[in-house]
């Protein structure tokens, strides 16, 4: 039987047999502006390598009242990300420059998360080092989308190394697409964690990670899932249905299953990534006021 296969902590944990009872791994459910938040703590090496995923914090914002377009849920998913996003951040980050990094290809959809997000932070080193009379309270914010290696023939790490050695940041945002294993997480969800990011893991790509080890400064990763493997959607349904499914086990290369409205959900998604950056890097910034600069 394959692997089931996701980049979201929740979903590792709910597809483990036991995984009530795996030891050094906290779990917990709250609300945040009317929407699910599922926290997983995993506290060490040996849990680590059970589930699959590095140690850390791995916070779950569940998207449903944004997908049903209640009212005013723009503005409370925006608030409730941002404010995720400043609890992740470590005291030594609380003020300094951040350089936000949106990873992934520009024009393959699915692949779009990153780019698009940056579109819409608000970045700030230029204006604090050039009108610090006007600009002296805002935080140094650097927005870089890298572009992927297929396009620039540069690793996207070598281009964000590069960039820090520069700005010198006290901590990188890292948006990325993920992949999911269930069709009911894809653009519902957005994982948020301290341990890094691998660009490409999602689609069986991976490139060197990005993480406090590699880069030197915390790294936060903010994901959303936009595909599932589909091979992992095929074991899952025959799943259920009690049957078996090799099918596509042994395609060279993996099959990739999204949604009908992929470019309009990418598109709404990211801008609310970004504006929730920018609350969280700005607490006193409202969504009015981010349209106006970024207008």
């Amino acid at each position: 039987m394959m692997a089931f296969r996701t980049d979201l902590a929740v979903e590792a944990i709910e597809n483990m047999e036991k995984a009530a009872d795996i030891r050094h791994v906290t779990q917990e459910e709250r609300s945040l502006e009317g929407f699910s938040v599922r926290e997983v703590c995993i506290l060490d090496e040996c849990a680590a390598r059970e589930i699959g995923k590095p140690c850390g914090r791995y916070l779950t914002l569940e998207l449903d009242a944004l997908i049903r377009r209640e009212e005013d849920a723009f503005p409370r998913a925006c608030r409730a990300l941002g404010n995720l996003l400043a609890e992740l951040l470590p005291e030594s980050a609380k003020t300094g420059a951040i350089l936000v990094a949106g990873l992934g290809n520009r024009m393959i959809t699915p692949d779009a998360i990153g780019p698009q997000a940056v579109d819409h932070v608000i970045a700030t080193r230029h204006l604090v080092e050039q009108v610090p009379d006007v600009f002296a309270s805002w935080r140094p914010v650097s927005a870089l989308a890298p572009g992927v290696l297929g396009q620039t023939g540069v690793e996207t790490g070598e281009v964000v190394c590069g960039v820090m050695d520069r700005i010198k940041p006290a901590a990188v945002l890292a948006v990325d697409a993920l992949a999911a294993g269930r069709l009911s997480r894809l653009l519902r969800t957005v994982q948020i964690a301290d341990t890094g990011i691998t660009p490409g893991a999602g689609v069986g790509n991976a490139r060197a990670a990005l993480n406090q080890e590699t880069l030197g400064v915390p790294v936060i990763a903010i994901g959303v899932p936009t595909v599932v493997d589909g091979a992992t959607l095929a074991h899952e349904i025959a799943g259920q249905l009690g049957a078996t499914c090799e099918a596509l086990d042994d395609l060279e290369n993996p099959v990739m299953v999204t949604t009908r409205d992929i470019d309009r959900e990418v598109s709404d998604v990211s801008r609310m990534i970004g504006y929730a950056i920018n609350m969280a890097l700005h607490p006193s910034l409202s969504v009015a006021d981010i349209d106006l600069y970024l207008s």
